[in-house]
């Protein structure tokens, strides 16, 4: 039931604003990390790359804007699209992020795994798959939002069972070992990735059944789901990047 409006308010005293919700969508393509884009078709920042999302209407709130934007842009299905993993980001509300009005935006980070190819729609002219780290300049903010969505899934990777989120419902742990190197931009020891996954308490659970073939050249993989964790105990920390040396001539 609405709230009574106290006597004596007026709305009208106040200087109106938009609420919106901005989507970093993940998933992985070739082994690599993908991220969606739109291409704006309107003013402003018309033909610019943008992260989709949109204007939160009147009657919804922004976790259902959030997953009605998340269908329409990745051509999912509402059903399919509501199960995949969104979670809320945090909230940008510079004065100036958004030239044609004062524009709060809630952004989300949204994983997926082999999600289809995307359609452009509403306000935007095109949408594709862009591997991260090559898209570019963004339009308004996308580029920080971009940025601490990435920043966010990797460090989750470390203490959370998140990186399942990436992987189809059965999948090997060279499939689950992908997803941390395509994230963190790192190769992992296999030997070690294997062995801390299997130790890890409620991390997978095996699948029954026969080996799935792979496309290399070793012997069929064991087949795993999701367990029951939630978070890693103890953690599953990224390797350090190796440091780069300077050569002189």
């Amino acid at each position: 039931m609405p709230a009574q409006v106290p006597d004596g308010y007026d709305p009208r005293a106040f200087e109106p604003f938009a609420v919106t919700v901005d989507l970093a969508v993940f998933t992985l393509r070739d082994e690599r990390l993908h991220v969606l884009l739109v291409r704006r078709g309107e003013e402003p920042y018309r033909g610019r790359w943008a992260l989709p999302g949109g204007f939160v209407r009147p009657r919804e709130s922004a976790d259902t804007a959030a997953r009605r934007e998340l269908a329409e842009e990745t051509g999912l299905a509402e059903a399919t699209a509501a199960h995949l993993h969104l979670e809320q980001l945090r909230t940008y509300s510079e004065p100036d992020r958004d030239p044609r009005m004062r524009v709060v935006s809630v952004a989300y980070a949204a994983l997926g795994p082999g999600l289809p190819e995307p359609r452009g729609g509403g306000d935007a002219s095109d949408a594709r798959w862009v591997p991260y780290a090559a898209q570019g300049p963004l339009a308004f903010d996308h580029d920080a939002i971009l940025a601490d969505a990435h920043d966010r899934v990797g460090a989750k990777l470390e203490y959370s069972c998140l990186a399942t989120a990436f992987c189809p419902p059965e999948f090997t742990l060279g499939e689950l070992r992908q997803v941390y190197e395509a994230v963190w931009g790192v190769p992992l020891d296999r030997p070690n990735f294997r062995r801390k996954v299997l130790a890890t308490p409620g991390f997978v659970r095996p699948v029954e059944g026969p080996p799935r073939l792979t496309g290399g050249r070793g012997k069929p993989a064991a087949l795993y789901r999701a367990g029951d964790a939630t978070a890693l105990h103890p953690p599953l920390l990224r390797p350090a990047r190796p440091e780069r040396r300077e050569t002189t001539a």
